[in-house]
């Protein structure tokens, strides 16, 4: 028993903290905005601390490659897995959406719309979304995907520096190590940074749930927990069979926990890079795949943007099941999933995309915002958990059957 608190009580501290954040959120309202700072400190600490971690665990994982024909293998999986799930949760949103017909006037969001509302997807966007112009921009996380192609350049270029280039990459193993440590240390005040970043959450978003959108948002949860309860347990079987549901979902509750009280993939990176670690993914695929994960795959985002495009259908009378609707549907969520975590208010982006696509006015813009807004917590969810599941996948068809490791119980 004492063994087993050892183990579990980091987790067990936060689970504690969370519950009496939305507790004092919803005893005290508005007068929980006062613990506000605590979170954003904690936020602020992790989401420095997220920046060099990323750039260490992506640049040292290319760099300590051996051949390029697995990293090739490793790139080229990687991407057929991600494209699988997103598409996947497209899908079972759509068959949602087609059961359970959303009936809405929109009536709610008029006068909603923001400034710059008829803002197209410029090429100057598409720059800024893939380069910065000066080194130091990198560092922001507001410009994530940048300062990923950047370490993946780092990377090549410390691996073809061959016998030259060795201790540049020992000080990319270094880094690696060293910021994983900041993160733990970070990751000590945890419970009392999410508590209070919920007692404000809930004291904020609590009664928009039961607003005009509870029918869209109730279809959009619940598709979202079977993909993260059953989908996401049958990928993990078919990475590791009855072992792989065991390993994902016993080191899965601080990934999904962090996820849900962050309301950001991109700081839940370092939990899923060591629940990675023990679910017996290979370090080289982990510090790959979670990294560009946190960026570019993102199964919730694909929800919800199948959840704005039905409701923007719906809401000017329009059919969401012709065969020509719903593959621009899915290209436009690949889209979608893509841009929104490679930018600040990515998703304003991707609504604008679809909205543009479907020649819809700028009055569809509105309810499509209020929906990601609500959704964004469970969508967050499954961006951050389903890294890791994905993860297993791809370890198993590039190294095979999972091969316990040493001191591994699993």
């Amino acid at each position: 028993m004492a063994h087993w608190i050892k183990n579990y009580s980091g987790m067990i501290w936060l689970i504690a903290g969370i519950v009496a954040g939305s507790i004092a959120g919803m005893i005290f309202g508005k007068q929980a905005e006062i613990v506000k700072p605590i979170g954003d400190i904690f936020l602020n600490l992790l989401f420095v601390a997220v920046i060099p971690l990323v750039f260490f665990a992506i640049s040292s994982a290319i760099a300590n490659l051996h051949g390029e024909q697995k990293l090739s293998r490793i790139m080229g999986v990687m991407t057929g897995v991600f494209l699988g799930t997103i598409i996947i949760a497209a899908i079972l949103t759509i068959v949602a959406m087609w059961l359970f017909p959303v009936h809405q006037s929109g009536g709610a969001a008029a006068g909603l719309l923001p400034q710059g509302g008829n803002k197209k997807l410029s090429g100057d966007d598409i720059t800024q979304l893939l380069t910065t112009g000066e080194f130091y921009q990198l560092l922001s996380r507001k410009n994530m995907l940048a300062m990923i192609i950047f370490a993946i350049l780092v990377g090549f270029g410390a691996l073809h520096s061959g016998e030259k280039g060795r201790a540049f990459v020992q000080f990319l193993n270094a880094g690696n190590e060293v910021f994983k440590n900041v993160f733990i240390i970070i990751m000590k005040p945890a419970p009392i940074g999410l508590g209070a970043y919920f007692a404000y959450q809930v004291a904020l978003f609590g009664p928009s749930l039961f607003g005009t959108y509870a029918h869209t948002l109730g279809i959009g949860y619940g598709v979202s927990l079977f993909i993260y309860a059953v989908i996401y347990s049958i990928y993990a079987f078919i990475a590791g069979g009855i072992g792989g549901i065991k390993r994902y979902w016993k080191n899965n509750i601080i990934p999904s926990a962090t996820a849900i009280g962050t309301c950001s993939s991109i700081a839940t990176i370092p939990a899923n890079l060591d629940a990675a670690k023990k679910m017996g993914i290979s370090d080289v695929i982990a510090g790959i795949t979670i990294p560009l994960g946190g960026t570019l795959h993102k199964d919730g985002s694909s929800v919800s943007s199948i959840l704005k495009m039905a409701v923007v259908f719906a809401m000017f009378g329009k059919g969401f099941d012709s065969p020509g609707v719903i593959l621009i549907a899915l290209g436009m969520t690949v889209l979608v999933s893509i841009v929104e975590g490679g930018i600040p208010n990515g998703g304003y982006v991707g609504e604008l995309l679809f909205i543009s696509a479907y020649g819809f006015p700028p009055e569809a813009l509105p309810p499509a915002i209020i929906i990601g807004t609500l959704i964004d917590p469970v969508a967050t969810l499954l961006n951050a958990t389903g890294d890791t599941v994905a993860a297993m996948l791809i370890n198993r068809f590039v190294e095979g059957k999972y091969q316990p490791r040493i001191g591994d119980g699993s």
